[in-house]
Parts: C-alpha cells; structure tokens; sequence
C-alpha cells in the first residue's frame, strides 16, 4: 500500500494536522498534551485490525515506523536501544535464563535480541493482534527476523490468559507492550502481576515496559506499588529512545529472588561478545547506569537513587 502522506483517506482518519504538510504528529502522551512530528516520506501501511489501528510510514529521519492508535510503537533508527534494554536488563540479571516468555512483541524486536542470549534454550511469544506480526514481518524485517529462530514458539492470543495457564514455567517473564489502553489495559493490573508471579519459576525474573517518568511517574509509582506486594525485589531502569515521549522509557523490574541485584548484572558481555551479538546500545555500564535514577524519581517510587555494586 504505498499512500501519500497527503492521502485524505488517511488525513481524515487520523485528524487535522496528522499529516500537515507532510508531517505525522503523534500525540505522545497518555493525556494527549505532548505532540513529536516526523517528516514523512511515504505512508508504506495502513489499516485497521481487530484491535487496533495500524500504520506504517517511511520518515526522513527515522526510517520505517510503526504506529498503533496513533502512538509511535518503534522505528528503524531508535528501536534498538528500546529492544536491547527490555530483553538483556532481565536476561544479564539472572544466573542462567534458559526459558522465556514475551508477552507482546508482536513486531519480532524483543525476540530478535532474546534468541541471541547464549544461555535461551527458547522463547515463547504470545502476541494478541496477529495482523502485527503479519505486517513486521513485511514492513520491518529488520525487526521480524527474530520470528524465523528455531528457538521461538509463536503463540497468537491473549497474553493475560496465557500467563494465568503456565505455572513456574519460565526463567524470565518479559512484557513488551503498548501503552495502558486498547488492547494493552490489563497488563498494567494487579491481576497480571500476580499471573506473572504464578508462571516465573522459582528464581524468576520479570520485566515491563514501564513508560515515561516525565509524564507517567503517578502512574509508576502505582505499578511499583503492586509489584512490592508480590515481589521481594523491585527496581525500575531508563534508557533514552527519541521517538518515545520525552525520548525516555522506563523499565520495571522484578524478582522472585530476594538475593537479585538488577544493578549490578551477573552476566556481563566483553566487547567481543557484545559485538558478536551484534549489540548496539547494551553494555554492562550502560545496564548499571540504567538505574541510577533522578532524585525526584527514586523519591516518588521509593526507591534509591545511587548505584551501589
């Protein structure tokens, strides 16, 4: 489907100024007040599915893009680093991660860098909207190719059903998810939480997408705040992706094992490995820093801002 980024079909769809002059505008945050526009070169995708409504567009600076409900999910230039922290930040943190699950995903990129970890034996991903991954895998196999692994088992479904039917299964849990509305709603529920615990073994590591602290700190506190209730270790990461709002992302962490240090990683890569893995963005000093936080993070979530090893 090769549209016009002036297209009125696709103008009319996604508001007045989507497409102003060749610019998609997403409008960033939960509550809407935080716009980022990229420079459209070509809408490559769209259409709704039965979830949701997806586009992909080629932008000047950013390459290919996809987008859900009008919210930039990844892009070619910036995915790595969003990819490569939600996957190795759980993996490097447990002594030997040999089953995992990815709960979302659907585009293949948090698969793509967990079949790479020298300790996976396999990886389960459990996507809701089939059409996603149909549509990664043409649009961004850059992405996708993490689907042909032999290590990966592809289930279409529920996710929050999923879990709830796997006890003390995986070594670590990761969920890759869209922001808390639509589809995505209830991975971001006790419930869910309580699930995960269910299905980790014991030992378990579990990781979430854990949004912006500059819009949705309140928010975080409050999954935090869940995830002390079940868990004896609770942390929460940052990396920098320019395509999310406020080019921030968080990530929640946490620990079946009250021994876990998610600061300090036991499964730390040299060079060597980080550039056979063809890592981009991960380093173990970059893990480490990830959780040095801003004081008026840590003091919000209740947690401490120093890194100590």
């Amino acid at each position: 489907m090769g549209t016009s980024p002036k297209s009125d079909s696709v103008f009319d769809q996604f508001g007045m100024d989507a497409f102003k002059k060749g610019w998609f505008t997403e409008t960033g945050t939960l509550n809407g007040d935080q716009a980022l526009s990229m420079e459209v070169e070509k809408v490559l995708y769209h259409e709704k599915s039965k979830y949701q409504d997806i586009l992909v567009l080629k932008s000047k600076r950013f390459g290919r893009t996809l987008i859900l409900d009008n919210a930039i999910q990844c892009s070619e230039r910036d995915e790595f680093s969003y990819q490569e922290m939600i996957t190795f930040l759980p993996l490097n943190s447990h002594p030997d991660p040999k089953k995992v699950l990815i709960i979302g995903g659907g585009d293949g990129g948090a698969v793509r860098e967990a079949v790479k970890h020298p300790s996976v034996e396999s990886v389960t991903l459990c996507e809701i909207d089939e059409k996603v991954i149909e549509v990664s895998k043409k649009f961004l196999p850059f992405m996708a190719k993490g689907f042909e692994s032999p290590k990966l088992s592809l289930h279409v479904g529920d996710g929050i059903e999923f879990v709830k039917n796997h006890r003390e299964e995986f070594d670590v849990i990761i969920t890759d998810s869209s922001d808390p509305k639509g589809p995505a709603v209830g991975l971001f529920q006790k419930p869910y939480y309580e699930s995960i615990k269910q299905a980790l073994k014991p030992g378990g590591i579990a990781c979430s997408q854990g949004e912006s602290f500059w819009f949705d700190l309140g928010m975080m506190r409050e999954i935090v705040d869940i995830c002390k209730s079940l868990f004896p270790v609770v942390d929460y990461a940052s990396s920098y992706v320019p395509t999310y709002p406020g080019g921030q992302i968080g990530y929640v962490l946490y620990s079946k094992n009250p021994e876990t240090n998610f600061r300090n990683p036991l499964i730390k890569f040299t060079l060597n490995k980080l550039k056979e893995l063809n890592l981009r963005y991960y380093t173990p000093d970059v893990h480490r820093a990830a959780f040095a936080l801003p004081l008026f993070v840590a003091e919000e979530l209740g947690l401490d801002w120093r890194v100590n090893f």
